[in-house]
């Protein structure tokens, strides 16, 4: 059999020399070949003399997999990949993720790292059921961790469960009608208009100008750490078009955005007044106003929130609803707009939501009106 004659699925022959193809059947060194075994692990075998005894060789191999009774490569697969820990598994998974950008890379293995291998690393993978899933996720949430990275974490556990249930590993999928860790608009804690007031003063000059900038502009944190004089592309216009990404600690893209694009937020007078303030006092670098504390040649990091903001509480000289984050300064955005009537679908294109569904979900309870309200306003027209 000539090579010619290898079918898809056969695998390849090659030798692993110097020597060009052409002068293989001239020099001493072995063939080697390369297949896939029935359970779609990569096999390589060596020693073969002579081109005809490799072909000869993938040749039996494909035809036994062949003559193999239906259902043995699923029963290979089961029995390998069964018994292998999730924590093996899912570094297998990763290494297949070569989409990723780096950032992306520091995401998911912060992911894994830090919820996922903890509590499921030793776990066999034929033992994942919907229970197991769902007390992974009540879990999370017996420790406090925060709504977004149950989401990210689930999500991530779902990719690769999904990846072993396509290898037949499971009879039932083991995500099937588990529902998702989700925003509870209960939990969505928001400041009074005089205790943010209290709130934006209380640390130093780079928390007032991040409060301003989330509660005013409605930024998220890394967007507001990005915030550039060159910005301001009209006196009540500021156009967002970075972050300073959690990971990397490098400017970065917006969430939900590709890399140029951008979004225009309202400016009010108030924060720009900070803003200009901000930058005329401490000056900027290339536009930027927030840097490294003590290295302007580093972006701002974001511990230096989270620290003045864990002092401020610990301290107990603000009032401060209980349970509110830093992100309750951007959820004061949105009330702010919703209670006064401003459209939704412009706060959820503010807010930079991927969704309109989700700014209607963590806002709806905000939303003035009901059907009564509803009922009364349109029949003013309908009154005989």
């Amino acid at each position: 059999m000539s090579s010619t004659a290898l079918v898809r699925g056969m695998g390849s022959f090659f030798k692993e020399c110097e020597h060009p193809r052409s002068r293989w059947s001239r020099c001493s060194h072995p063939y080697k070949i390369r297949y896939r075994s029935a359970a779609g692990k990569q096999v390589k075998e060596s020693g073969f003399s002579n081109q005809d005894k490799a072909i000869a060789r993938l040749t039996d191999i494909y035809n036994e997999k062949k003559a193999a009774p239906r259902g043995q490569a699923k029963t290979e697969r089961v029995a390998k990949y069964g018994a292998m820990r999730f924590g093996e598994y899912a570094g297998e998974w990763k290494a297949g993720q070569r989409d990723l950008g780096p950032a992306s890379v520091v995401h998911l293995e912060s992911l894994l790292n830090i919820h996922l291998l903890p509590l499921l690393g030793s776990r066999r993978m034929d033992t994942f059921d919907h229970k197991v899933v769902e007390d992974f996720i009540r879990t999370l949430e017996r420790n406090g961790v925060g709504l977004a990275a149950q989401a990210n974490a689930f999500d991530k556990l779902k990719a690769i469960l999904l990846d072993a249930n396509r290898l037949g590993l499971f009879d039932d999928n083991p995500v099937a009608g588990v529902k998702p860790p989700q925003y509870d608009p209960k939990r969505v804690v928001i400041p009074s208009p005089e205790q943010l007031r209290q709130i934006r003063t209380a640390g130093d000059d780079s928390f007032l100008l991040v409060a301003d900038l989330m509660s005013g502009c409605g930024m998220r944190n890394g967007e507001a750490f990005a915030v550039n004089l060159n910005n301001i592309v009209a006196d009540d216009v500021y156009r967002i078009t970075e972050q300073v990404n959690r990971t990397t600690c490098q400017y970065e893209r917006l969430k939900h955005r590709k890399a140029g694009e951008y979004r225009d937020v309202p400016l009010p007078a108030r924060v720009r007044q900070t803003i200009e303030w901000h930058a005329a006092k401490h000056g900027t670098v290339d536009g930027y106003l927030l840097r490294h504390p003590g290295d302007p040649a580093r972006t701002f990091p974001h511990y230096h929130i989270a620290n003045q903001w864990q002092r401020i509480k610990k301290a107990g000289q603000v009032d401060i609803p209980d349970g509110m984050v830093v992100y309750g300064m951007r959820h004061f955005f949105a009330s702010n707009c919703l209670t006064h009537g401003i459209p939704i679908t412009d706060v959820a294109e503010w807010m930079g939501h991927k969704t309109i569904e989700i700014t209607f979900k963590i806002y709806r309870h905000l939303m003035p009106g009901s059907i009564s309200k509803a009922a009364k306003t349109l029949n003013t027209n309908l009154a005989a």
